[in-house]
């Protein structure tokens, strides 16, 4: 395994971040890490890194413990923290060589033009860091995580503040990583996570509420619930509506649309229900489940 995580606890004085998370991560994986701000995301990846001391438990990355913070455990890991820290009155090239030195390679300048050509930043190197747009200042934080050729890629929220094409070309950027790497990517963006990761793993309060194999959550949606638009021709009791059975709520959105939750498919009964009070149904549609809709029902 390229990383364990076994029954680790954090507390801040008589706060408690993480309470006995435990997980592991295969070589070669990418996985979502997610959770609602303040879960324990950004606490639980700076531990990982060895930057952070967890208060119980265990950690390693590969086969080396996170309380050995030497050069071998540092040259496993590439971190891009969620805010990118750079010398901005730096030249990119010169900033590249410096954490080329920094990690004592033998082949500095042919590892920083590799960097330079992976990450995109030809045009770029020779300018300011200062000088550089949000996306290609990602760029380079990436490159700084990835001059070493760790085996193990932490990147915490990556995509935050790009522009849409910059968000695709980072996205692209991880993927190709990836074929190679174990990555952990934390992210508030779904989409990014469906687009990217091959598993999900979801914090929630400190704890560890999800480690699920596929981005494709909807199995796990509380109680099976779906939901249901239907608009009929004319106004309805929405207590009727609720009495039905598997129907959990009735949410009235005009005098004849409703947003109906169920924890079942409830289309048949309302069907049923529509004939049984002379009323016309003009739509009717299931909402499908994403991993946002099921995230949202996960952690609310």
């Amino acid at each position: 395994m390229s990383i364990v995580v076994k029954d680790v606890v954090k507390e801040f004085g008589k706060q408690q971040a993480l309470k006995g998370v435990s997980f592991s991560i295969s070589s070669g994986e990418i996985v979502g890490f997610l959770g609602p701000n303040g879960a324990g995301k950004s606490t639980m990846m700076k531990i990982i890194s060895g930057l952070l001391p967890q208060s119980a438990g265990e950690v390693e990355v590969c086969g080396i413990s996170n309380n050995e913070y030497n050069e071998s455990f540092r040259k496993k890991i590439g971190y891009l923290p969620e805010h990118n820290p750079l010398y901005l009155d730096m030249y990119v090239r010169e900033y590249l060589l410096m954490v080329a030195q920094l990690y004592q390679l033998p082949n500095k300048k042919e590892r920083v033009a590799e960097m330079v050509e992976l990450t995109g930043l030809a045009l770029e190197q020779n300018k300011k860091i200062g000088a550089l747009s949000k996306g290609y200042r990602q760029r380079v934080g990436l490159a700084q995580a990835l001059i070493h050729d760790p085996e193990v890629l932490i990147l915490d929220e990556p995509t935050t503040g790009l522009d849409p094409n910059q968000i695709m070309e980072i996205r692209n950027l991880i993927k190709t990583i990836g074929k190679e790497k174990t990555v952990m990517l934390s992210t508030h963006i779904m989409q990014e996570v469906e687009a990217i990761c091959e598993r999900v793993i979801i914090l929630n309060r400190g704890e560890l509420l999800i480690d699920h194999p596929s981005t494709d959550l909807s199995a796990l949606q509380k109680s099976g619930s779906s939901n249901v638009f239907v608009e009929f021709d004319q106004s309805a009791d929405s207590q009727l509506i609720k009495s039905i059975d598997g129907i959990l709520s009735v949410n009235e959105l005009s005098a004849t649309e409703y947003s109906i939750e169920a924890d079942t498919d409830v289309r048949k009964a309302i069907f049923n229900f529509a004939v049984q009070n002379q009323l016309t149904i003009l739509t009717m549609t299931q909402k499908e489940q994403n991993l946002e809709s099921v995230f949202h029902g996960l952690t609310k």
